[in-house]
């Protein structure tokens, strides 16, 4: 876990920009000895929210599994997409 405080990010923040760029990894902003915020790359937070899209369609999947939803099994699928791969 990256901790820096919020003076280095106002005084200094190329090395936070390229720390995070470097790291991939969310670096956490203390002020007042205090945690006060999260700063992290583009890169890296548009992957952590495909991560969290990802996850919530699973669950909704799941969640729709265990109140009876109709599903396929592996088979059922491959025969779907063969067939559709053959309609293009």
């Amino acid at each position: 876990m990256l901790i820096k405080a919020s003076a280095t990010l106002r005084n200094d923040y190329p090395s936070i920009s390229d720390l995070a760029k470097k790291t991939g990894e969310p670096i956490y902003i203390t002020k007042n000895g205090e945690g006060d915020g999260v700063f992290m790359s583009i890169e890296a937070f548009e992957k952590r929210e495909e991560l969290l899209k990802m996850r919530e369609r699973v669950f909704f999947a799941e969640e729709e599994r265990l109140t009876g939803a109709k599903t396929s099994s592996t088979e059922e699928v491959r025969k779907l997409l063969k067939q559709r791969a053959k309609n293009v």
